[in-house]
């Protein structure tokens, strides 16, 4: 039975798309698809990032191409869902994993950064679904996975577009979710990490004046890949790929305005002793170097079990803390 079943989750031999693949989650999950045999196609705004990716996906000996595309840009997601069906005649699995991020006071950040934020985060997403669904409906199954981000339950304090963009994401495809629901082998899943230790945040728009490194609990970009390669071998609606992210979902589902409100305090509190200049990032132009899996972390990386100790006891402190207010306000 087993080998039966591994048999038909194999992903040898098909296509995946993926966008935002020059480096952090992207660059990962191009590799993870890789090592399982997939064909690859990937996708971002950068030609030697994009070139770096596609050596890598070849090291692996596997087919890999990669398309320059800005997936705001409804013509260049079109352009690559149409060079990936004649690179292998089909599209087996679109991962949406391009997005951009600014940080700062909502009313201090440019609004051609706070557009170009939506049309990358949300039309993007929209662009790579509208040109796929199509090919799958042809093809009569498929897989589109959306990497949208614990922000698609809970906001970012400072990041108000960036969390609209996020929660919109996942509106849009629980609409979808129905349109698909009479094709029994299409499916569209939805992936909520947490901050990931990749080079996102060293990318980001940052007009809040902190130039924060990653804290060492954020979760393995490569760990993240490798939910995302289980989404396509059993696929499933909404996953939260680890403890951290279903405990903040959880947690802000019972304290929404005491989370938000404590967040938002803290940022004000840090922005008071602000150094660090304005950065528009990545949101206008490809990223820039380093283009890796890995971004630079505040403090050392702490070994598995010690995470989760350290946040399941965050975890029940918060919740403690929160009742306790709770009770009080009573």
């Amino acid at each position: 039975m087993k080998s039966i079943e591994k048999v038909q989750n194999s992903l040898k031999g098909k296509t995946v798309v993926i966008t935002g693949g020059s480096s952090g989650v992207g660059r990962a999950t191009a590799e993870a698809f890789a090592l399982e045999g997939c064909n690859i196609v990937v996708a971002a705004r950068g030609k030697e990032a994009l070139d770096e990716t596609v050596a890598l996906c070849r090291d692996l000996d596997v087919a890999a191409i990669g398309i320059p595309a800005d997936v705001s840009i409804a013509s260049d997601v079109q352009n690559l869902a149409n060079k990936a069906l004649q690179f292998n005649g089909r599209i087996d699995i679109w991962v949406n994993n391009a997005g951009v991020m600014a940080s700062g006071k909502f009313e201090e950040i440019p609004m051609e950064l706070n557009e170009q934020v939506i049309k990358t985060n949300l039309f993007g997403y929209m662009h790579g679904a509208y040109s796929v669904l199509p090919v799958f409906k042809r093809q009569n199954e498929g897989i589109l996975i959306n990497n949208v981000s614990i922000g698609g339950f809970m906001p970012a304090p400072y990041s108000a577009v960036y969390s609209a963009t996020k929660f919109g994401i996942r509106g849009m495809m629980e609409c979808l979710h129905g349109e698909i629901s009479d094709f029994s082998d299409i499916h569209i899943c939805n992936l909520y990490p947490q901050i990931q230790r990749s080079t996102g945040n060293m990318h980001s728009a940052k007009y809040s004046g902190l130039d924060f490194k990653i804290p060492p609990f954020a979760a393995d970009p490569r760990d993240t890949a490798a939910k995302i390669v289980e989404l396509a071998k059993n696929p499933r609606k909404d996953l939260f790929p680890d403890f951290t992210s279903m405990m903040l979902k959880n947690v802000y589902g019972l304290f929404p305005k005491p989370i938000i409100n404590t967040a938002s305090a803290a940022m004000r509190l840090m922005m008071k002793i602000k150094n660090a200049p304005s950065d528009s990032g990545n949101v206008l132009e490809p990223s820039s170097k380093p283009h890796r899996i890995y971004g630079e972390t505040m403090l050392p990386v702490p070994s598995r079990k010690t995470k989760i100790a350290v946040l399941a006891g965050l975890g029940l402190g918060l919740t403690y803390m929160f009742l306790r207010m709770k009770s009080n306000n009573k």
